[in-house]
This record gives C-alpha cells, sequence and structure tokens, in this order.
C-alpha cells in the first residue's frame, strides 16, 4: 500500500512540473515568424514585448531601471509594463493584463492580452502551433467626426467607470456599426431612435458635453482595434434602469463596474 502511494505522489509531482515548465513556440502575423521565444506557462503565452509590439506597429521602447519599467510610445497613446506587476499603464491608466516579467534582460508579456491593447487578435486553442497575431482592421480608417462622437458617448455614459469600463461602452458602440440590426456609423447608432432614445446622454443632452481626457483615450483605444466585450451589443446600469427588456430578450455576457453587457 505504502508503496503504491509513493508511485502515486511520484506521478502527481512529474504531472506539477510538466504542467509549469515553460514550452516554446513560435509567434507569427501573415505566415512570417516575428518571435521564436514565446512561452506557455500554466496555459498562458508570453511572449517579449518589443516582439509583440513590432510586429503589429510602429513603437519606440525605453527601460526605466529605477521602476523596473519596460514602455512602448506608439502613435495613438503609451504603454508602460511595470516588472513583477498584472497591471499595465496606458497613457497612465490602470490596465489589467496578467502577469509581467524580467527574464535575462528582456521584459515578457502576455501575448493575448498586449495584443489586445495593439488592436489584434492572438489565434491560439492552447495547442496549435505557432500563435498567430491578426491585427483588426476593421474601424483603423476613421474620421475626426468618429472619434468626436464615440469620445463623448463613452465620456457621458462612463466617465466614472475604470479604462476597461469605458472600452466596454465605446465596444458596443462599434458592434452596432458593424450589427446589420443598427445603422452603419457611429453618429447613427448614437443618435438612432428607431425604436426609442437608445442611449439617456442623447434624451438629457450630457452627450454634447466636453468628453474627459480618459474617455478620449478609451475612443481612440476601440477605434484602434482593442476590444472588451466580445459581440455585446447593449448595456445598462442596474442602479439606473431595470433593463426589462434587455433581461427577456439577451443574454448576458458579463459586468464591468456599474455596468451589465449582453449579447
Amino acid at each position: 500500500m505504502r508503496g503504491k502511494m509513493l508511485v502515486c505522489l511520484f506521478t502527481l509531482l512529474l504531472i506539477f512540473l510538466a504542467a509549469g515548465r515553460a514550452e516554446a513556440m513560435d509567434l507569427t502575423v501573415g505566415g512570417k515568424t516575428v518571435s521564436t521565444s514565446v512561452k506557455v506557462t500554466g496555459g498562458t503565452a508570453y511572449a517579449p514585448l518589443r516582439d509583440v509590439l513590432n510586429a503589429l506597429g510602429d513603437w519606440e521602447f525605453t527601460w526605466d531601471g529605477s521602476i523596473r519599467t519596460a514602455k512602448a510610445q506608439g502613435e495613438l497613446f503609451t504603454l508602460a509594463f511595470p516588472v513583477g506587476s498584472k497591471t499595465a499603464l496606458v497613457d497612465g491608466y490602470a490596465f489589467q493584463v496578467g502577469s509581467i516579467y524580467l527574464e535575462n534582460g528582456t521584459t515578457y508579456v502576455p501575448v493575448r492580452a498586449v495584443a489586445n491593447l495593439a488592436g489584434a487578435d492572438a489565434v491560439w486553442n492552447g495547442t496549435q502551433r505557432p500563435i498567430q497575431l491578426v491585427p483588426r482592421t476593421t474601424y483603423r480608417s476613421h474620421s475626426a467626426d468618429d472619434l468626436y462622437w464615440l469620445s463623448r458617448i463613452i465620456s457621458a455614459e462612463s466617465q466614472g467607470e475604470s479604462l476597461l469600463g469605458q472600452l466596454a461602452v465605446g465596444h458596443v458602440v462599434l458592434n452596432r456599426v458593424e450589427s446589420l440590426e443598427f445603422p452603419g456609423t457611429i453618429r447613427d447608432v448614437i443618435f438612432d431612435v428607431k425604436y426609442a432614445v437608445q442611449f439617456e446622454p442623447v434624451s438629457n443632452g450630457t452627450i454634447y458635453q466636453e468628453p474627459t481626457e480618459r474617455s478620449v483615450l478609451a475612443a481612440k483605444m476601440v477605434l484602434n482595434g482593442t476590444e472588451a466585450v466580445g459581440e455585446s451589443l447593449y448595456f445598462y446600469a442596474p442602479a439606473l434602469s431595470q433593463g426589462a427588456w434587455i433581461n427577456q430578450n439577451r443574454t448576458y455576457y458579463t459586468t464591468i463596474g456599474c455596468h451589465k453587457f449582453y449579447l
């Protein structure tokens, strides 16, 4: 009996060690290998920060040794990745990405989360090789009018929310633009009254107020491809509305801050 127990314990130890061991994989964009240094640990793929971002745009990188933080300056915003943290900073605003660590002088970041910040999907099911980065290009060619209205509806609906919460509101607006159920421009979605006024700020006039700095950032990120709430088309704040029709007719997706989101 004791021998069998020792065998079982040894087997469990081997499984544990195998699960924790980093597995090397490649990272590609459009069939081109952009990194051979991807490591898979605990079901999450990590890659050098430079490899991920350079594959998706033009970024300038710096390292601040005094605070052990890697920084990347892009065209629209700046990203900062403090080593040992699970939170990146986007123009100074916190955004959860997962573990950030340093190995042999290289900053490693979670591939999927950082790709999303740069406006891309990481196509990987946990076993396929290689991991593919696929840039989202649906709405990057936006106009000044798009940014103007999107930043205002985000601010009016969610200016007290986190950056993620504001991204989620903007993401719903763009999802509606892409859906055949709604008008085809950001402005028309915001001012849609086909079945009733869709957004309370249109009724109370707060849509015309100057947007906050964070709301403008959220609008830029969403227009660049950052996603937050899947294919959600609806949201409401339970503190302000019962959301009866949404609850009865749509599928719940998630809650972020004071808003509940539905497909």
